[in-house]
Formats: structure tokens, C-alpha cells, sequence
């Protein structure tokens, strides 16, 4: 009968010999591949923000804009348009501007067809501004309606323009922005527009031109009226110029209808 032996379990058995395997004692097992990564990552995400915001600081500085140059603009003043173009902190910066306004205008701003922004240098753009062509205004309910040499209504505003003839004499009902002005004689637009261009070429600032039912002109200054009348108004023109200076700071009536290249007839009764 085979007799049975009690076996115990003793120090260093199968899970010490396991243990043993992974190395010797005193000596440290492979690293941890989780815990090498971490710092290396760090270090690269430390390095990435260092790059970023001295790229920032790079461009903030050196693309900022600090010279703004101004083109073309009649009805509103350089400041107006500067304002109009940067709006904000980022407006000045001329990559940005560049982004923003390449190949692209600015529009639907009162009395101006476009703006265009160049970017000339890292600090300096130039606006060019293209206004409406623009040779007079009629008063109608309480505001200015700006209309172009055809007689086309461009504008309503609330504000005068500075150079811009208010118009008086004609007869119309009503107006409609963006269509011509409902007057009998559509020709006495391209009266008033040679009329501006005559003053505009001797440099002559008129504040009204007044048609009679004739059809005679009379242009102010002031409180100074020069009555042209209707034939060789630019001859008559040509001669206000030398006159007008004279009559700085008069009240009265310039009579200048009978004036021509033969006749020299000009009379003034304050």
C-alpha cells in the first residue's frame, strides 16, 4: 500500500521564480515608455507656443499700419474714410487688409461708388475712393436729393455738401432715388453740368443756380446774385472771376446779361 507524502509549499515557489524572471535583484526593469513621453511632448508643445507668439508679436509689429494716404475723396474728409476702412484693431494691420480687400471694393456707402484699399508697404496703404458724379441738389421734403449730370437722383441726405449747387427754378412733383428727376425739359441737366464745369474750370464756388421761366440763370454767392442770363455764359463766367473777389463781404445784384466779347456792360446795385 503506497504510503502518501505531504508536500509543503515553501518560500521562493513558483510566483517568487516569476518574479525572479523579470531581473536580477538590485536591478531596475525596462522604463515605462508612458512616462518618456510626456516630457518630450511638453517640450514640443512649449517650443510650438514660443514659435506662435513670437510670430505674433512679429506681425503685430511689424505690419502694423501707421501711414494711411487718401484718394479721390470730395464729399467726405480723409478722417471719415479712415474710419470707414479700420474699424477695429485688426483693421490695422496690412496683411489682414490685404486678405480682406483683395480684389474686392467697398460699395453701399452714401454719395461713393467704391473704395478700393492698396497695401503700399508693411505700414502703409492708400484708399482710393471713386465718388458719384454728382452736379447738383433740389430741397424736397425736408431733405437734399442729390441728382447726376442726367438728372438721376443719387442720393438723399440730410447733410449739405460742400462744392455741390443747390438747384432752384425747376418744376417737378415728386422724386424717386435712382431715377431722373420728373422735370418737363429733361435738357436743363446738361445746362446745369455745363454750367458746373464752366466754374469748376475758372475755380468758382457757386451756393445756387436760380432758372427763371426763360430759362435765364442766376448764380450766388453769398449775399451776392450774378445774373448770367442765357447766352455766352462762358464768357461771363470767365469774367466773374475777376470780379467776384471785389465784391467779398457786398450785398447787391451783379447784372452781367447784357455782357459780352463786344459789350462790357456790368453794373452792381446793392
Amino acid at each position: 500500500m503506497a504510503t502518501r507524502q505531504k508536500f509543503r509549499l515553501m518560500k521562493g515557489g513558483r510566483s517568487e521564480k516569476k518574479s525572479r524572471r523579470k531581473g536580477p535583484p538590485g536591478k531596475a526593469g525596462p522604463p515605462d515608455r508612458r512616462t518618456g513621453r510626456f516630457p518630450a511632448a511638453a517640450l514640443a508643445v512649449g517650443i510650438l507656443l514660443f514659435v506662435l507668439g513670437a510670430g505674433s508679436i512679429f506681425i503685430l509689429t511689424r505690419f502694423r499700419v501707421v501711414h494711411v494716404s487718401v484718394e479721390g475723396n470730395v464729399h467726405y474728409t480723409a478722417e471719415q474714410i479712415e474710419a470707414m476702412v479700420l474699424t477695429d484693431r485688426l483693421s490695422y494691420n496690412s496683411l489682414y487688409l490685404s486678405a480682406k480687400y483683395n480684389n474686392r471694393e467697398i460699395k453701399n456707402i452714401p454719395f461713393i461708388e467704391t473704395m478700393s484699399v492698396h497695401v503700399d508697404s508693411p505700414d502703409s496703404i492708400t484708399i482710393r475712393v471713386y465718388e458719384k458724379s454728382v452736379a447738383g441738389y433740389v430741397e424736397y421734403m425736408g431733405r437734399y436729393m442729390y441728382f447726376d449730370r442726367e438728372g438721376i437722383v443719387v442720393e438723399s441726405s440730410t447733410t449739405k455738401t460742400s462744392g455741390v449747387p443747390q438747384v432752384t427754378g425747376i418744376h417737378f412733383d415728386h422724386v424717386v432715388l435712382y431715377e431722373p428727376l420728373p422735370v418737363e425739359d429733361s435738357g436743363i441737366f446738361q445746362e446745369i453740368l455745363s454750367i458746373t464745369q464752366m466754374l469748376s474750370k475758372y475755380e468758382i464756388t457757386t451756393d445756387k443756380i436760380y432758372f427763371n421761366e426763360e430759362n435765364e440763370v442766376t448764380l450766388y454767392f453769398g449775399q451776392v446774385r450774378a445774373r448770367l442770363g442765357q447766352d455766352n455764359l462762358e464768357e461771363k463766367i470767365m469774367r466773374l472771376q475777376q470780379i467776384l473777389p471785389s465784391l467779398e463781404g457786398e450785398n447787391g445784384v451783379l447784372d452781367m446779361e447784357n455782357y459780352s466779347e463786344d459789350r462790357k456792360n456790368v453794373t452792381f446795385q446793392r
